[in-house]
């Protein structure tokens, strides 16, 4: 055994749609791998809407490793929605305020007492995302031997007085991109032991785009958005910048989705939206492999792995302007394009459409800058690198 380490995600399971839950998962296989003694410390929740204790409390076995699961409570209360409200709006709330909202959502005080008691057992404890109680309290429980992978977005939760702590007091800080590193810096001091070791991405074995598209019966060429679809990941501004797309640049496409939540597309292109709810792993890389290009229009990104998935699987990229991290992915890889309205996306879908050597020499780019930077040997070899110099 190298070492003995905890890993702590608000939600843990193989059905958790999540890019920060998805690294959190894929962290802890790939340690407990190359010999590190891991458990999963993690709430009882599945879906990040209710936060309800959708799975019984208690230690099970999942994937190999070893995951306990905490009963949430929930207290609520108007003052909490209030202050989400306006913090929805862009209003910084007061410190009294902010520190009521931590405990708004939901509190899990088994997790808290654990490592309170159990905290010289483990050699270091990994929390991810910063946002959730789960982080944002529990951590600096355990300060002088957490790492924090922080999952930083330029949002107005990132600004708050009580966000700072988690990632300026931790032992350690795994960034996950470089820009991410950099909205760190500007927002505030960082913990002095602080790297950027990237994320991983695994390399599906093959592809089977012909079979997806008989499988599903589709009948156009499609771009393809996978992932949450809420407003704040830029799904409401995907779709209206589809509908331009195809009404006023004329592109002869559909917009396939898989992931969770609402699509509610407008009823002039609801025949030209496809949800296929949630898809299997292998189901999931063949509709990359199958698509046209891959659409990301979130700017609230601070890594991007389904853009290294499509890239994987040989189809372009189409980032919306102002998405500093994936636009960075782009710019050093050359994988994709950027649009900022629906006319720019119109004109990026028509050309990767009507230029197939060159649609597939960027996707190409972007696949090789994946396999050069973004595989889990590559990453675990940096995390490793971390916790051997502190641990």
């Amino acid at each position: 055994m190298v070492g003995r380490l905890a890993i702590v995600p608000p939600r843990f399971g193989d059905t958790v749609v999540g890019g920060s839950e998805a690294v959190s998962r894929e962290t802890a296989l790939g340690l407990a791998s190359r010999g590190w003694d891991v458990e999963v410390l993690t709430t009882t929740a599945l879906d990040h809407y209710a936060w309800g204790n959708d799975l019984p409390e208690g230690e099970e076995e999942v994937g190999g490793l070893r995951v306990r699961r905490f009963r949430m409570v929930h207290h609520g209360g108007r003052a909490g929605e209030a202050i989400q409200r306006r913090l929805t709006a862009g209003i910084m709330p007061s410190l009294d305020e902010q520190i009521t909202w931590l405990s708004w959502r939901f509190q899990v005080p088994g997790l808290y007492h654990h490592l309170l008691r159990y905290a010289d057992s483990y050699d270091a404890v990994v929390f991810s995302p910063y946002l959730f109680w789960t982080t944002t309290v529990c951590m600096p429980a355990v300060a002088e031997k957490a790492v924090v992978v922080p999952c930083l977005h330029d949002e107005v939760y990132a600004r708050l007085d009580v966000i700072r702590p988690v990632v300026a007091d931790a032992a350690s800080v795994w960034f996950l991109s470089e820009p991410e590193h950099l909205l760190a810096h500007r927002l505030g001091p960082v913990a002095p032991r602080h790297t950027v070791t990237g994320s991983g991405v695994a390399v599906p074995q093959g592809y089977d785009p012909d079979g997806f598209v008989a499988r599903h019966r589709l009948r156009r060429p499609f771009l393809l958005y996978a992932g949450r679809r809420e407003r704040d990941k830029g799904w409401d501004a995907l779709v209206d910048m589809f509908a331009v797309a195809v009404r006023e640049v004329g592109v002869d496409m559909d917009l396939v989705t898989f992931g969770v939540g609402e699509v509610d597309p407008p009823a002039s292109i609801a025949d030209r939206v496809i949800d296929l709810g949630f898809l299997p792993d292998e189901e999931r890389d063949s509709a990359f492999a199958a698509a046209t290009a891959y659409a990301q229009p979130s700017r609230m990104e601070s890594f991007s792995r389904t853009v290294m998935e499509a890239w994987l699987a040989g189809s372009p990229v189409l980032s919306v302007a102002g998405s500093e991290v994936v636009n960075w992915h782009i710019e050093r890889s050359g994988g994709g394009l950027t649009y900022s309205d629906g006319f720019e996306l119109g004109e990026a879908l028509h050309w990767v459409a009507a230029n197939p050597n060159g649609r597939a020499e960027m996707a190409a780019a972007g696949r090789r800058y994946v396999l050069d930077n973004c595989t889990w040997p590559v990453v675990l070899d940096r995390m490793e690198a971390d916790l051997r110099a502190w641990t």
